[in-house]
Protein backbone atom coordinates (compact mmCIF):
# COMPACT_ATOMS: atom_id res chain seq x y z
CA UNK A 1 0.00 0.00 0.00
CA UNK A 2 1.27 3.43 -0.92
CA UNK A 3 1.23 6.56 1.20
CA UNK A 4 -1.64 8.99 0.66
CA UNK A 5 -0.50 12.60 1.07
CA UNK A 6 -2.80 15.63 0.91
CA UNK A 7 -1.24 19.02 0.14
CA UNK A 8 -3.20 22.03 1.38
CA UNK A 9 -2.88 25.81 1.30
CA UNK A 10 -4.43 29.02 0.02
CA UNK A 11 -4.95 29.75 -3.66
CA UNK A 12 -1.67 31.18 -4.87
CA UNK A 13 0.39 29.42 -2.21
CA UNK A 14 2.23 27.43 -4.88
CA UNK A 15 0.74 23.97 -4.30
CA UNK A 16 0.86 22.91 -7.95
CA UNK A 17 4.51 23.95 -8.30
CA UNK A 18 5.45 22.14 -5.11
CA UNK A 19 3.56 18.96 -5.99
CA UNK A 20 5.20 18.88 -9.43
CA UNK A 21 8.66 19.22 -7.85
CA UNK A 22 7.96 16.50 -5.30
CA UNK A 23 6.61 14.14 -7.96
CA UNK A 24 9.69 14.71 -10.15
CA UNK A 25 11.97 14.06 -7.16
CA UNK A 26 10.23 10.86 -6.15
CA UNK A 27 10.07 9.53 -9.70
CA UNK A 28 13.75 10.32 -10.22
CA UNK A 29 14.35 8.12 -7.17
CA UNK A 30 12.37 5.21 -8.57
CA UNK A 31 9.06 5.76 -6.79
CA UNK A 32 5.72 5.06 -8.42
CA UNK A 33 3.74 8.27 -7.95
CA UNK A 34 0.17 9.22 -8.84
CA UNK A 35 -1.40 12.65 -8.41
CA UNK A 36 -4.82 14.24 -8.56
CA UNK A 37 -5.90 17.86 -8.16
CA UNK A 38 -9.16 18.95 -6.55
CA UNK A 39 -11.55 20.41 -7.49
CA UNK A 40 -11.62 18.34 -10.69
CA UNK A 41 -12.73 21.16 -12.97
CA UNK A 42 -13.65 19.91 -16.42
CA UNK A 43 -13.98 16.32 -15.20
CA UNK A 44 -16.63 16.65 -12.49
CA UNK A 45 -20.08 18.17 -13.00
CA UNK A 46 -20.41 19.09 -9.33
CA UNK A 47 -17.01 20.82 -9.30
CA UNK A 48 -17.92 22.78 -12.42
CA UNK A 49 -21.27 23.88 -10.99
CA UNK A 50 -19.57 24.99 -7.78
CA UNK A 51 -17.03 26.98 -9.79
CA UNK A 52 -19.78 28.59 -11.85
CA UNK A 53 -21.59 29.56 -8.65
CA UNK A 54 -18.43 31.22 -7.35
CA UNK A 55 -18.28 33.24 -10.58
CA UNK A 56 -21.83 34.56 -10.24
CA UNK A 57 -24.07 31.88 -11.75
CA UNK A 58 -26.79 29.59 -10.34
CA UNK A 59 -28.66 32.17 -8.31
CA UNK A 60 -28.05 32.07 -4.58
CA UNK A 61 -26.30 28.67 -4.52
CA UNK A 62 -23.02 30.25 -3.44
CA UNK A 63 -24.70 31.90 -0.45
CA UNK A 64 -25.23 28.52 1.25
CA UNK A 65 -22.12 27.36 3.06
CA UNK A 66 -23.39 23.81 3.36
CA UNK A 67 -24.62 23.58 -0.23
CA UNK A 68 -21.21 24.64 -1.57
CA UNK A 69 -19.49 22.23 0.80
CA UNK A 70 -21.64 19.36 -0.47
CA UNK A 71 -20.84 20.23 -4.11
CA UNK A 72 -17.10 20.02 -3.49
CA UNK A 73 -17.52 16.91 -1.33
CA UNK A 74 -19.44 15.16 -4.12
CA UNK A 75 -16.58 15.94 -6.48
CA UNK A 76 -14.20 14.08 -4.19
CA UNK A 77 -16.66 11.25 -3.60
CA UNK A 78 -16.74 10.69 -7.35
CA UNK A 79 -12.99 10.04 -7.29
CA UNK A 80 -12.91 7.80 -4.19
CA UNK A 81 -12.53 4.50 -6.06
CA UNK A 82 -9.84 5.98 -8.29
CA UNK A 83 -7.88 7.15 -5.24
CA UNK A 84 -8.16 3.78 -3.50
CA UNK A 85 -6.94 2.00 -6.63
CA UNK A 86 -4.02 4.41 -6.95
CA UNK A 87 -2.96 3.80 -3.35
CA UNK A 88 -2.78 0.07 -4.05
CA UNK A 89 -0.83 0.46 -7.29
CA UNK A 90 1.66 3.21 -6.32
CA UNK A 91 4.23 4.01 -3.68
CA UNK A 92 2.97 7.55 -3.16
CA UNK A 93 -0.34 9.23 -4.00
CA UNK A 94 -0.40 13.03 -3.79
CA UNK A 95 -3.62 15.02 -3.72
CA UNK A 96 -3.46 18.75 -4.45
CA UNK A 97 -6.26 19.86 -2.08
CA UNK A 98 -8.51 17.38 -0.35
CA UNK A 99 -11.06 17.23 2.46
CA UNK A 100 -9.23 19.69 4.72
CA UNK A 101 -9.88 22.45 2.17
CA UNK A 102 -13.63 21.99 2.68
CA UNK A 103 -13.12 22.11 6.44
CA UNK A 104 -10.96 25.24 6.33
CA UNK A 105 -12.96 27.29 3.83
CA UNK A 106 -16.35 26.59 5.35
CA UNK A 107 -15.21 27.11 8.91
CA UNK A 108 -13.78 30.44 7.77
CA UNK A 109 -17.03 31.38 6.02
CA UNK A 110 -18.96 30.71 9.23
CA UNK A 111 -16.44 32.40 11.51
CA UNK A 112 -15.60 29.10 13.23
CA UNK A 113 -12.28 27.54 14.15
CA UNK A 114 -10.89 24.07 13.59
CA UNK A 115 -12.88 22.86 16.60
CA UNK A 116 -16.18 24.17 15.20
CA UNK A 117 -19.20 22.14 14.18
CA UNK A 118 -18.75 22.53 10.40
CA UNK A 119 -15.29 20.94 10.53
CA UNK A 120 -16.78 17.96 12.35
CA UNK A 121 -19.64 17.88 9.82
CA UNK A 122 -17.19 17.84 6.88
CA UNK A 123 -15.23 15.03 8.53
CA UNK A 124 -18.36 12.94 9.09
CA UNK A 125 -19.68 13.61 5.58
CA UNK A 126 -16.55 12.96 3.55
CA UNK A 127 -14.56 10.43 5.59
CA UNK A 128 -17.67 8.88 7.15
CA UNK A 129 -20.65 8.84 4.85
CA UNK A 130 -18.70 9.07 1.56
CA UNK A 131 -15.91 6.78 2.89
CA UNK A 132 -13.10 8.78 1.34
CA UNK A 133 -9.62 7.44 2.17
CA UNK A 134 -8.00 9.25 5.10
CA UNK A 135 -4.56 10.68 4.23
CA UNK A 136 -1.50 9.16 5.90
CA UNK A 137 0.01 12.64 5.98
CA UNK A 138 -1.12 16.21 5.39
CA UNK A 139 1.17 19.00 4.28
CA UNK A 140 0.29 22.67 4.71
CA UNK A 141 2.07 25.04 2.35
CA UNK A 142 1.88 27.91 4.79
CA UNK A 143 3.22 30.89 2.88
CA UNK A 144 2.08 34.28 4.16
CA UNK A 145 -1.52 34.90 3.03
CA UNK A 146 -0.58 38.29 1.57
CA UNK A 147 1.98 36.55 -0.66
CA UNK A 148 -0.51 33.91 -1.79
CA UNK A 149 -3.19 36.50 -2.55
CA UNK A 150 -0.72 38.61 -4.52
CA UNK A 151 0.28 35.62 -6.63
CA UNK A 152 -3.37 34.75 -7.34
CA UNK A 153 -4.07 38.34 -8.37
CA UNK A 154 -1.05 38.49 -10.70
CA UNK A 155 -1.95 35.11 -12.19
CA UNK A 156 -5.46 36.34 -12.99
CA UNK A 157 -4.09 39.50 -14.60
CA UNK A 158 -1.93 37.42 -16.94
CA UNK A 159 -4.39 34.65 -17.79
CA UNK A 160 -8.07 35.24 -18.54
CA UNK A 161 -8.73 31.55 -17.86
CA UNK A 162 -7.51 31.93 -14.25
CA UNK A 163 -9.80 34.70 -13.06
CA UNK A 164 -10.25 34.78 -9.29
CA UNK A 165 -13.53 33.51 -7.89
CA UNK A 166 -15.59 34.94 -5.03
CA UNK A 167 -13.50 33.19 -2.39
CA UNK A 168 -10.19 34.30 -3.89
CA UNK A 169 -11.26 37.95 -4.12
CA UNK A 170 -12.34 38.07 -0.46
CA UNK A 171 -9.22 39.14 1.47
CA UNK A 172 -10.78 38.74 4.90
CA UNK A 173 -11.99 35.25 4.03
CA UNK A 174 -8.52 34.23 2.85
CA UNK A 175 -7.02 35.43 6.13
CA UNK A 176 -9.56 33.41 8.10
CA UNK A 177 -8.98 30.33 5.93
CA UNK A 178 -5.24 30.62 6.58
CA UNK A 179 -5.90 30.76 10.33
CA UNK A 180 -8.11 27.64 10.25
CA UNK A 181 -5.57 25.75 8.14
CA UNK A 182 -2.91 26.50 10.75
CA UNK A 183 -5.21 25.29 13.52
CA UNK A 184 -5.86 22.06 11.63
CA UNK A 185 -2.11 21.58 11.25
CA UNK A 186 -1.39 22.33 14.90
CA UNK A 187 -3.95 19.74 16.04
CA UNK A 188 -2.90 17.14 13.43
CA UNK A 189 -6.47 16.90 12.16
CA UNK A 190 -7.18 13.35 10.89
CA UNK A 191 -3.45 12.51 10.48
CA UNK A 192 0.02 14.01 11.12
CA UNK A 193 0.59 17.39 9.46
CA UNK A 194 3.81 18.94 8.20
CA UNK A 195 3.82 22.72 7.79
CA UNK A 196 6.32 24.36 5.49
CA UNK A 197 6.92 27.44 3.37
CA UNK A 198 10.43 26.95 2.00
CA UNK A 199 11.80 23.51 2.93
CA UNK A 200 14.11 22.12 0.19
CA UNK A 201 12.43 19.48 -1.94
CA UNK A 202 14.75 16.54 -1.03
CA UNK A 203 14.30 17.20 2.69
CA UNK A 204 10.55 17.67 2.29
CA UNK A 205 10.27 14.43 0.32
CA UNK A 206 12.06 12.54 3.09
CA UNK A 207 9.76 13.98 5.75
CA UNK A 208 6.63 13.11 3.79
CA UNK A 209 7.65 9.64 2.73
CA UNK A 210 10.23 8.21 5.15
CA UNK A 211 12.00 5.07 4.05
Amino acid sequence: MGQLIAVEGLDGAGKNTLVSALVDHWRDNGKRVWTLTFPRYGASVTADIASEALHGRHGDLRESVYAMAVMFALDRAGAADEIRKAVVENDIVVLDRYVASNAAYNAARLGQGADGEVVAWVRDLEFGRFELPVPDRHMLLGVAPEVAMGRAERRAALDDARQRDLYERDRDLQLRVDAVYRQLAQTNWMSPWLSTADTPIPELARHLSPE
